[in-house]
């Protein structure tokens, strides 16, 4: 997918996930202070910080879309993942509050929730959960790190919202006494909160570090890059990703015999054919390396060294 469509595919799905996030956090909440449950009321927390989050989302891709520039030879890419890197860290802090809280009621005696506030988690769980796995779906076609960890924000709000619904229940059950489950559901929720975010922190983290993406993609690349007639082999490859795009450094290896014009043709015939096949890919610098036949024993069509 071209880079641009990409990043308008995500800042739409972004849109959406604000919008049914304002609306969650005004029921939520509601139905949170009037049903006396601090499960549902972490539950409205949890989605206004994905108003937050998302919000951040949406400008990392907005500013990561904009094309390269004097200053910036790379373009912005690296605002992607690092809006990526933010969203999880306010899932981190979000699941803080919620466990400050949570322990709180705990310590303090209250009233069981009323039993309204299960009819609103249900509807919370299915809205937020479709919209986890259309966000999702949308963040892994368009491979953007801050679009597929805006899901799993919504994702951890269906969790939370599930552990509020198991935890209003056996304290309307229980009855007396049991009044502090919704307040054990708050808490255990917001350890899952925290677990998801580590593991959403750490790819945004890599792809910061210039990680090498996975070797099944190197090795297409590689395979592509052979096709190109006139190439002996690829010594070197080295991929890394800018946001929606791919930077590539290879070592193309040619007929040692060839002029530099020729070798110079041969270079842009693989860029060429790189770009075109994988349209994400931004740019391919391609080093010459001219072919040693006392190092590879390789035969031409012919059946002769190639010299």
């Amino acid at each position: 997918m071209e880079p641009k469509s990409a990043s308008q595919k995500g800042m739409k799905t972004t849109l959406l996930g604000i919008l049914i996030s304002f609306f969650m956090v005004i029921i939520k909440g509601s139905a949170g202070i009037l049903g006396n449950s601090y499960a549902l009321t972490a539950d409205a927390i949890e989605s206004l910080s994905d108003i937050f989050t998302s919000t951040i989302v949406l400008i990392g891709i907005r500013y990561a879309a904009r094309p390269k520039d004097e200053d910036h030879p790379y373009g912005h890419g690296k605002a992607e993942p690092l809006a990526g890197m933010f969203v999880a860290l306010m899932l981190i802090a979000a699941a803080v509050v919620i466990i400050v809280q949570s322990l709180h009621n705990i310590i303090i005696p209250h009233k069981a929730p009323e039993w309204f506030t299960l009819i609103v988690l249900v509807f919370v769980v299915v809205v937020k959960e479709t919209l986890f796995r259309k966000v999702l779906k949308i963040g892994e076609g368009i491979e953007s790190t801050a679009v597929k960890n805006d899901a799993w924000h919504h994702r951890s709000d269906a969790i939370t919202s599930v552990a509020a619904f198991i935890g209003i229940s056996i304290a309307l059950i229980g009855g007396e006494g049991y009044e502090k489950a919704d307040d054990y559901a708050a808490l255990f929720a917001s350890f899952i909160i925290i677990y998801n975010a580590v593991v959403l922190f750490m790819p945004a983290l890599k792809e910061i570090l210039d990680t090498a993406p996975p070797e099944a993609f190197r090795e297409k690349i590689k395979t592509s890059a052979k096709e190109v007639r006139g190439v002996r082999d690829i010594e070197k490859c080295y991929i890394r990703k800018m946001g929606f795009e791919y930077y590539i450094d290879m070592h193309v290896i040619v007929n040692g015999n060839l002029s530099v014009y020729e070798g110079h043709l041969i270079a842009h015939s693989v860029k060429n054919k790189l770009m075109e096949l994988y349209p994400n890919v931004s740019d391919v610098l391609c080093h010459i390396e001219p072919w040693d036949p006392t190092a590879y024993k390789m035969k031409n069509e012919d059946g002769n060294l190639f010299l």
